[in-house]
């Protein structure tokens, strides 16, 4: 089988491997698609050192059953699924149900180096993270369901309450998909503040409205609007973002951080002590989250096939990461086809070419 190796940091090679065999209580997929994460872009040029060279990254895939090994039950060959990468050891499974991410001893699939995972033909996953696709969906939609899990858990920390008017920093695609989870979620108001223009005008897509910082503080632009937000989620994860979803929400707000864009930052402390903001934070998901995502994506699937900006083949993968690292301008989700000949590149954004 094809798999893409990081071989160094700024490289992805297309290297042969052997089909993995599935043992007790193991799936076999065959992948359709694979999504790249903005975390695994950032694994490949280095930037968050949770990707070695070596490694077979991928963790937001599609595809179908190939084979089951002994113990697997309800599981067919042939049906479309997905797969949730938390991965927790299998006698606690029922105790950390719904709350996986929490485990001390969980691995990631596509972040553990030492687990070859989805940017491959075949990947082995256990039989007990498998999500069948809702009926009907297209087999790359699947590929969604992994990154719009990461922004149902992230709503979910929110206070219901604070669902009124509700501000999300960067939009980007986990950005995309915090509208997405709060539009499922009830919110009144969705404001994205995002300065790239292709994804301002994707999230008014998806029904939101847009600010771009570059045209004033954001707080001063939401006051214009009617307000300052009684909520946000910062999905990008700096100091300057964390500043404004800070200042441009009301006195006893709630913030969600599920944006990793940096290991440190500086917080203005008496934004959160004086004002009582509550500062949250939010990896992963749970089991019953990446459920709900699934369902989501199962209810209006060519909706959400706007999220998908481009879809590539397997040989063009390192041109693909390389330029998104570049910051090519892309405005939502790349994918790669496993299940394809080489062929022409299909731009979800418009027209097929």
């Amino acid at each position: 089988m094809r798999e893409l190796v990081l071989t160094e940091i700024g490289r992805l090679d297309v290297r042969e491997a052997p089909t993995p065999t599935p043992g007790t209580d193991e799936v076999v997929i065959r992948v359709a698609a694979t999504g790249i994460c903005g975390s695994d872009v950032h694994g490949y040029t280095g930037e968050n050192g949770r990707r070695l060279p070596g490694q077979v990254m991928g963790h937001e895939s599609s595809g179908t059953i190939a084979a089951v090994g002994s113990g697997v039950h309800g599981l067919a060959v042939g049906t479309p699924v997905t797969f949730n990468p938390v991965v927790v050891p299998a006698d606690d499974a029922a105790a950390y149900a719904g709350h996986e991410q929490h485990h001390p001893r969980k691995y990631v699939i596509g972040v553990a180096p030492e687990v070859p995972a989805s940017f491959a033909d075949y990947v082995l996953v256990p039989a007990r993270n498998v999500v069948a696709l809702p009926d009907g969906l297209p087999i790359e939609l699947g590929a969604l369901i992994e990154p719009l899990a990461v922004a149902v858990h992230a709503v979910r920390r929110l206070p219901r309450s604070g669902l009124g008017r509700v501000l999300v920093i960067g939009g980007g695609p986990i950005g995309q998909s915090v509208v997405v989870a709060l539009r499922d979620a009830g919110a009144r108001t969705i404001i994205v503040s995002e300065p790239d223009a292709a994804r301002r005008a994707l999230i008014q897509r998806l029904g939101a409205e847009t600010v771009d910082p570059a045209e004033g503080p954001v707080a001063d632009q939401l006051r214009e609007r009617g307000g300052l937000a009684d909520a946000a989620v910062d999905a990008v994860g700096i100091t300057p973002t964390v500043r404004d979803a800070l200042t441009s929400t009301v006195l006893g707000a709630s913030i969600c951080l599920v944006g990793m864009g940096a290991p440190q930052m500086t917080l203005d402390a008496y934004l959160v002590s004086t004002e009582e903001r509550a500062l949250l934070g939010s990896f992963t998901y749970g089991s019953d989250d990446f459920a709900h995502a699934a369902q989501i994506i199962g209810g209006d699937p060519e909706t959400y096939r706007a999220l998908i900006s481009r879809e590539i083949d397997v040989a063009d993968a390192d041109a693909a990461f390389a330029a998104l690292a570049a910051g090519d301008g892309t405005p939502g989700k790349v994918l790669v086809r496993f299940d394809r000949e080489s062929g022409s590149e299909n731009d979800r954004d418009g027209e097929t070419r």
